[in-house]
């Protein structure tokens, strides 16, 4: 945890964090501020309740009590005292601050015309804790490589929230933009243009236009800009081989997709589903799967306090969601034991989604010169 993060709390409460132990703080990846009920925090693959005097408790009555002049005193840090400023992320539940750390919020929803204009009465804050994992990408990259065209196949990231999927495309997108393939077969391949779509703010943790994540040196970002919009932007505008974007889900967002992939534009996405037949039940992202957009689905979950990948092809993908097997519906919890066949549920009534694959158009790319890759030593960290 960051001197910026901890410095947006006011400093009654700052000092309950400032206390908790070092090896918490280092997997700290959630703090709950919720106006008079207790504190808590999420670290590795648990959560606990925090004392006065920074020390963990299960127990909640144990816990320190923010007060409503902390929630307010936090509001007023998270919005530089302007709530009009960011009326827009209030309207969408959350403010992204300096270091892309994401801050939920909970409240009274104020609709206009049936849809919510902002929120008011604020008294629930869910704080999580970005920090780049550089290395995260390494171990998944070789299995995402298109070889034919020399660059990544198109590939969705998947899990349900906090299994690490931003930090894992942030990490991916440094390889891609450093020319680090971890491959020996991609050596002399040379770093691939990106531009990433950050509407978030979470990818890049851009300060004024300028990343502060290491993203590489082939990179461009669009800083809190919709999607949809913003894959088209890159794509006039800044040349990219490779686009990023983080969270699909939404028509719009399938649109842009397929005009990348016409426009020979590799995009690597992320959404949440806790696993392949939670992607084939959510039409926009069966959609982009039935036309065979997608040659690799890395799923993500955790085990214990480490994340977990396994890489999916497209014809993989098509075989798994033929066959009728147990499942259950959505994400276990964390502390959840692993479901073994006993206990799996019949998936009575759930239809198989047909996956096609489809060519994908080549990148242009210069043939490696061997004098001059084994001179520069490209391709490898």
């Amino acid at each position: 945890m960051t001197q910026s993060l901890l410095e947006l709390f006011p400093i009654s409460l700052r000092s309950v964090l400032e206390q908790l132990p070092t090896p918490v703080k280092t997997t700290l990846e959630e703090i709950r501020v919720r106006e008079n009920r207790p504190l808590e925090i999420g670290y590795g693959s648990r959560y606990s309740f925090v004392r006065a005097d920074g020390t963990l408790s299960e127990r909640e009555n144990e816990a320190f009590v923010p007060s409503r002049e902390h929630c307010k005193a936090l509001l007023e840090r998270i919005t530089h005292h302007s709530v009009y400023a960011v009326e827009e992320e209030l309207r969408r539940g959350f403010v992204t601050v300096s270091g892309g750390h994401r801050i939920g919020l909970a409240g009274r929803a104020v609709l206009d015309k049936g849809a919510v204009a902002h929120l008011k009465d604020i008294a629930g804050f869910n704080v999580r804790v970005a920090r780049a994992k550089v290395g995260f990408g390494s171990e998944v990259l070789p299995g995402l490589l298109d070889f034919g065209s020399r660059t990544i196949a198109h590939t969705l990231i998947v899990s349900p929230p906090q299994q690490g999927k931003t930090t894992l495309i942030r990490d991916l997108a440094r390889c891609i933009s450093s020319g680090h393939w971890h491959h020996p077969s991609a050596t002399g391949w040379g770093s691939r243009k990106v531009g990433i779509v950050d509407e978030r703010s979470e990818i890049a943790a851009s300060d004024k236009g300028v990343p502060t994540f290491d993203l590489g040196p082939r990179c461009d970002v669009l800083d809190a800009c919709p999607k949809a919009e913003g894959i088209m932007m890159m794509i006039r505008s800044m040349s990219p081989e490779v686009v990023v974007v983080d969270e699909i889900g939404r028509p719009e967002d399938a649109e842009a997709i397929r005009e990348a992939l016409h426009a020979g534009v590799r995009v690597l996405a992320t959404a949440h589903a806790s696993g392949l037949s939670d992607v084939f039940a959510r039409p926009v992202l069966a959609g982009l799967a039935a036309d065979g957009v997608f040659g690799r689905y890395v799923l993500l979950s955790r085990s214990g306090g480490k994340v977990e990948h396994r890489i999916i092809t497209a014809d993989e993908a098509a075989r798994e969601t033929s066959r009728r097997f147990g499942r259950t519906i959505g994400a276990t919890p964390r502390d959840a034991p692993p479901l073994t066949k006993a206990s799996s549920v019949p998936a009575e009534g759930i239809v198989p989604v047909t996956v096609n694959t489809r060519a994908m158009p080549t990148i242009r790319s210069p043939a490696p010169v061997a004098s001059l890759t084994a001179d520069r030593g490209e391709g490898h960290d």
